[in-house]
This record gives structure tokens, sequence and C-alpha cells, in this order.
């Protein structure tokens, strides 16, 4: 019998052969819970010593049932699915990997920035239509040199997308009032007011995370703070966004368009609006794929939790305040 169980609440990759040798380092075997509802992995959880999650809620009354747990590793960068503060509450680490996926999501952002303004949709669906010579050359089209990028959050990613666009020749102006001066020197972004920034840019791009001071950031007020010429883009998290007042602004032209990695739903119905859009692109939260991230990420989070079984410190925490009062006593490396 294997010393430890690590319930795995979800996943959207084959198998787990990663996660199984990952595992296998600390005697622990992973659980995969067959569906993502709170009775289920309630349940599952009362043997569990670990908890592994993508996206399934883990919810207080999870965590609560989960009396032998010590840590809850998530496989991405937030951590919004997890009830942090009973966690918190209950001595379990929470962790998370926070810097995985950097390179994609910022060349996500970066290929939304150009297929938005190069305008791919429309000039390729007049190609397949036999219309190689009827390019509206009225159709407003900027050179990106020179052109204003504004990025709401500089953490990793943000910073990231900041220096591939410099490289691309955009001024970048950037609002993050949790970042230091230094860092916005370091990578060339001017520090700018939310409200300048929206005003001045021709791409404005959300990196910020999800909470409840980051929900709803972009809504009514400020689309109609930004030019009808410019494009929003968010590979964040849907909630950033009220899709309602994004609909509305697209409608009436409030904003050129937008390209969208994620919605407020994480199962979107075929009949959304924003999927009849010309002017709009939409991928199903595809940014931080690459085999390379996910392998990483997969590893990674695994990781985490081998190094709590093991009384060691995980690479990142992401509730500190546990630790004096955490269940597993971890020693710092």
């Amino acid at each position: 019998m294997p010393k430890f169980k690590v319930l795995i609440t979800d996943y959207i990759w084959s198998c787990l052969d990663i996660e199984t040798r990952v595992l296998a380092e600390c005697d622990a075997t992973p659980i995969a819970a067959p569906d993502g509802k709170e009775e289920t992995l309630a349940a599952l959880a009362r043997d569990a010593h670990g908890i592994l999650t993508c996206f399934a809620p883990v919810t207080p009354r999870v965590l609560q049932a989960a009396s032998n747990c010590v840590v809850v590793a998530r496989y991405g960068v937030g951590v919004d699915n997890i009830a942090v503060d009973a966690a918190t509450e209950l001595g379990m680490l929470v962790t998370y990997v926070p810097d995985y996926c950097m390179d994609e999501v910022s060349d996500q952002t970066m290929g939304y920035i150009i297929a938005l303004n190069r305008r791919f949709p429309a000039f390729e669906r007049l190609a397949r239509q036999g219309n190689w010579a009827s390019l509206p050359l009225d159709t407003p089209v900027l050179r990106l040199r020179g052109s204003v990028l504004g990025i709401m959050g500089l953490g990793r990613i943000g910073r990231a997308v900041c220096l591939k666009a410099r490289a691309f020749g955009m001024e970048v102006l950037a609002c993050d009032p949790y970042i230091s001066k230094e860092d916005f020197q370091k990578v060339g972004a001017t520090p700018c007011s939310r409200e300048e920034l929206l005003k001045r840019s021709d791409f404005v791009t959300v990196h910020t995370p999800l909470n409840e001071e980051t929900r709803g950031l972009i809504s009514q007020q400020e689309l109609r703070l930004m030019k009808p010429s410019a494009f929003l883009i968010n590979c964040a998290r849907g909630p950033i966004v009220d899709e309602a007042a994004l609909v509305e602004a697209l409608r009436q032209g409030w904003i050129a368009g937008a390209g969208l990695d994620v919605l407020q739903s994480s199962h979107p119905p075929a009949s959304h609006p924003l999927f009849s859009m010309d002017n709009v692109i939409v991928t199903p939260h595809t940014a931080f794929f690459s085999q390379q991230s996910l392998q990483e990420l997969r590893a990674r989070a695994a990781q985490s939790v081998v190094a709590v079984l093991k009384g060691q410190m995980p690479e990142h925490v992401y509730n500190i305040a546990v630790l004096p009062h955490a269940r597993a006593k971890v020693k710092a490396s």
C-alpha cells in the first residue's frame, strides 16, 4: 500500500503518467476523481493527503472533508477555484505555478495584436471567397512601430509582453499599483493611471489575477474611455471583463475589436454573441498551451505536493500566512 494518496480533482490531458512518476518519489499514488462535483470530491478527499486541481472548485466543504490533507496544489497561475481562506484556516498549504507559461501567453497576446491589427480573419475570408483583388484600402491598419500598447498588470506575463512589444517598436504604457518603478524601468514601460492608459492605447491587454479587486475591471466606463480604433485583449481570466458591456461596446463601435482567450463561462454556448462578430477572435483558453509548458506544469505542480509530503518547502506557496500553523511542518530550503 502506498504511504500517501493524492486526489486529482480534474485534468485536461490524456493520462496521469507524469504525475504518477513524480508522486512515486514520496510513495504517493494519484486518485483521479470521475467528475468535479462537490459531493464527489468531498467523498474522495477524506482519504487524501494532498490535492491537485486544475479547474474544479475546491470548496470549503471539500477541504473540511480532507482531514489528512496538508497541501492543495493548483495546476496553473491563478488560485481562484480554491477556497484559499478555508485552506489557510485548516492549516493547508496552497501552492501554484506562477511562471510556467509566460512565453506561451505573451506569444498569444502578440499574436492577437498582429492578427487583429492586420485584419487576418476578414482578409482571410475575402481570399477564400475569391475576392483576391477587392482589398478595402480604407480599412484601418496601423504600423505597429510607434503604436501604443497598454498593459494592465505588469507581473511576469505582462513584463514578457512588454519586452516583445518593444521589439516591434511599440510604445508601452502600463498600470500596476503593486509594481515598483524599477520594474517598470527594467522592461521599458511607462507607468500611468488606468484612465490615461485606456485613453491613449491602440491596444489594451489585461494580465491581472482574478480577485475581488479585478472582477469587472473592464466595464462600460473603461470601454467608453478607449479609442474607437483600439482593440481589447484578454488572456487572463474571463470575469475581469464585463462581457455584456464588451458586447455592447463592439456593437456600438466604442472599440474596434477584441481578442479573447477566456470568457466568463468556461463552457459558453455556441450562440454566444461574441462568436458571430467579425471583429472578434476567440480561442478556447489555450494561451497557456505548448507541449513544453504542459509537461512543465504537470511536473512542477506534482513536485510541490511531493515537497510538502516530505516536509520540505515547496517552490511557490500562495498562502504564506499559513506556514507557522500548517498541518505539515515544512523546512525552509
